[in-house]
């Protein structure tokens, strides 16, 4: 039994031994599969987004023209009025009390028209026959002329009475949406000065007041020196209002106004464009994002955010070239459009740019590249 024993250690070291003198060999991992899109240089809108404020086109204070007690409100506020729409009404009582004592005076001062009229064509006969003096001729005509001129007055007045009473109907001076009622009825108004009775706006369209950066616009005329960039003209220039949560608004507008002077506070140009507003979804005053699209790169890339990351030397991705190895490259990104950075500068046509898979691999390392399948809360 002790020599069994010996035999059975003897053998089992063996066997350790033998093993133990050929090391297994270690297979060497596949290389990891990164997510690519490949590089397609392309035309690319030249948009800015920029923040603006909305602005009636035209806007008119109602105002009480005569003095006089109001009487009644004849429109619904914050509803559209026609131009020429009764507002509201002054009490027209002693308006016209006075345009009836101005057309008394006309029918006198006519009556006494007539009279000297009548009585200069008597002297200018009799006159004529040698039986009058030129003394008394002149007279005549004198006193007939002044008549005419009195009646001339007495029609002035009598216009400007009427008038007054005309004013007694307050009308909408423009089309647009009427505002609150600034008065009550039954008060006083245009004693001493022209009472605010209520504001009208016209909301369709509207204005859309902004700025661009003076550096920003200099830069865009260099680019269009050089070529790289086609600016559109200005009445030609694209321009959307983002809504509160990012919404397109659905009417386009124009650009129809740049200043030509800088603005010294801010340093930078006013613009404005005008947008259709028929379902009044706008209100002035409101501010909203304003993306204008002033021309088209002609070569540029469009890379998804996710793609690019930054170094000391600034924004870079990373692409699976020809030989399967990772490769670091330095691009220029000018700005972003949606989920994606505009890239002008770094890339080739048919780069293999890594989108996922990025914490995976490192520069100079092999790679396995597959499309890349945006999931449905990446893609916009």
């Amino acid at each position: 039994m002790p020599q069994i024993s010996a035999r059975i250690l003897f053998l089992s070291a063996a066997v350790l031994a033998t093993g133990c003198g050929k090391p297994q060999q270690q297979q060497k991992p596949p290389p990891p599969e990164v997510g690519v899109v490949a590089a397609h240089a392309q035309a690319v809108p030249l948009t800015q987004e920029l923040t603006g404020r909305l602005a009636a086109v035209r806007s008119a204070d109602v105002r009480a023209r005569v003095a006089g007690v109001l009487r009644k409100r004849a429109y619904v506020e914050g509803s559209d009025v026609k131009q020429g729409q009764l507002l509201f009404e002054i009490d027209p009582a002693p308006m016209r009390a006075a345009y009836n004592a101005q057309l008394a005076n006309l029918a006198a001062a006519q009556a006494t028209y007539t009279n000297a009229h009548v009585a200069a064509e008597r002297a200018r006969s009799i006159g004529a026959k040698g039986l009058l003096s030129k003394s008394d001729v002149d007279n005549a005509n004198a006193a007939e002329r002044t008549a005419a001129a009195a009646v001339k007055q007495a029609q002035a007045n009598a216009e400007s009475a009427r008038i007054n009473l005309d004013y007694t109907n307050v009308t909408a001076p423009i089309a647009g949406r009427a505002g609150q009622q600034q008065v009550t009825e039954g008060a006083l108004v245009g004693q001493g000065e022209a009472t605010l009775l209520a504001r009208i706006d016209q909301v369709d369209p509207l204005y859309v007041n902004f700025t661009l950066a003076v550096g920003e616009l200099d830069r865009l005329r260099a680019s269009a020196a050089s070529g790289s960039v086609d600016l559109a003209e200005p009445d030609k220039a694209k321009l959307e209002l983002l809504l509160p949560g990012g919404a397109v608004y659905s009417e386009p507008g124009v650009l129809d106004f740049s200043d030509q002077a800088v603005d010294a506070a801010t340093g930078a140009v006013s613009l404005r464009g005008t947008v259709p507003n028929p379902q009044h979804r706008l209100l002035p005053g409101q501010f909203v994002n304003v993306r204008l699209t002033l021309g088209d790169l002609k070569h540029a890339w469009l890379v998804s955010q996710r793609a690019v990351q930054r170094d000391a030397n600034g924004p870079y991705v990373l692409v699976v070239g020809a030989d399967g190895n990772v490769a670091q490259k330095q691009i220029k990104a000018e700005r972003l459009r949606g989920d994606s950075w505009i890239v002008t500068d770094g890339l080739v046509d048919g780069d293999q740019v890594i989108v996922s898979g990025l914490q995976k691999v490192k520069p100079g390392e092999p790679a396995k590249a597959a499309p890349w399948q945006p999931t449905p809360t990446a893609a916009k």
